[in-house]
């Protein structure tokens, strides 16, 4: 049997996701936040199957199975049980209570999996770190224990999260150092991905969820952030840090220029099949194009869009970040080997 191909075109939106906003077969509009010259045109037509990627975003170099373990785990478990049932939503079908699963495992997928996600991970796995280093101690001192009692090695080339267990004990001496090292990166990313979608997503299960409809008229676009997390106060002040268990965050993601997946935390939806007003959809579509990272997706070339988010223009910062994403996967490749595999 051949071996299968190995995916290092990472989508960090799925392909049949975006047809749905097709402009000509295969096609969406696309608007860039950053461009490094001031000529590059506001919207630009591009093929589905070349946006929307990193190469080797999610790779597991040193896992025990396959490097695209984790990419396929996410085409296989959440992106494909769901497009079906997106199908069924734009065919305005009701939907089982199977159904809304699919959908809240979809939305969390898509909330967990982009750039800026990683970004903020990043930022935060310090502060993570800091605030469970006792407890990451712990479970490596007991871990060290058993290993010891089993004559086993201590590292396990099968755990994901970056964490290297060295220890100090002078001879005759019962006790020793305990030295714990752990990074942001590419690893820790994929181990608290994989964490929420095995454990914490459950709480999504929990909300009502309701297919929300645009104003006649007017359409939803989508981002490279496609899922919203809103804490929502009035037109002019509300923030993008609501949370999957927090009463009252609404959560949304645009499923097509049509429909929008939706739950309010702690309340009962709209009645089935209820549009938003116009103006809550001239709202909306102004916070889905605030809340983009770098892209904004449509099936037109919209010029709201164009008033709603200033792009920025800056020749130096777009090619840092190019430059950034081209190194990604070999320094990210360096430092797991470091945890994963010693100094072999």
């Amino acid at each position: 049997m051949a071996e299968m191909e190995l995916r290092v075109k990472n989508h960090y939106i799925q392909e049949a996701y975006l047809r749905n906003w097709e402009s000509t077969p295969g096609k969406v509009f696309l608007y860039q936040k950053l461009v490094s010259h001031e000529n590059v045109p506001l919207w630009s037509e591009r093929q589905i199957n070349g946006i929307a990627y990193r190469k080797q975003l999610y790779s597991r170099p040193f896992s025990e199975n396959r490097e695209d373990e984790i990419e396929r785990w996410f085409a296989d478990e959440f992106e494909s049980p769901a497009w079906p049932v997106i199908q069924n939503v734009i065919n305005e079908e009701r939907l089982t209570p199977d159904n809304w699963t699919k959908l809240a495992l979809f939305l969390a997928l898509h909330d967990l999996r982009t750039p800026a996600r990683l970004l903020e991970h990043l930022d935060r796995y310090t502060k993570f770190v800091d605030k469970e280093f006792y407890k990451i101690l712990l479970d490596a001192t007991q871990k060290i224990e058993q290993g010891h009692q089993r004559n086993v090695p201590i590292n396990d080339a099968s755990l994901t999260l970056p964490l290297k267990i060295t220890t100090e004990i002078k001879e005759d001496e019962e006790f020793g150092i305990l030295k714990a090292e752990t990074a942001a990166s590419r690893a820790s990313w994929l181990w608290a991905i994989e964490h929420q979608l095995r454990n914490t997503v459950n709480i999504l299960h929990k909300h009502k969820w309701r297919i929300m409809h645009s104003a006649k008229g007017l359409w939803w676009f989508t981002t490279d952030k496609p899922v919203i997390r809103l804490n929502f106060f009035s037109k002019e002040r509300y923030n993008f840090n609501g949370g999957w268990d927090c009463k009252g965050s609404e959560i949304l993601m645009p499923l097509s220029p049509e429909h929008m997946l939706y739950t309010k935390v702690g309340h009962y939806p709209p009645p089935r099949g209820s549009r938003f007003s116009e103006e809550q959809t001239i709202l909306l579509r102004r916070i889905i194009a605030q809340h983009a990272h770098r892209y904004v997706y449509a099936n037109t070339a919209d010029d709201e869009v164009t008033r709603l988010v200033t792009r920025i223009v800056d020749r130096k910062k777009f090619k840092y970040e190019e430059v950034q994403w081209e190194r990604w996967h070999s320094e990210q490749t360096e430092s797991e080997k470091y945890f994963f595999r010693g100094n072999d």
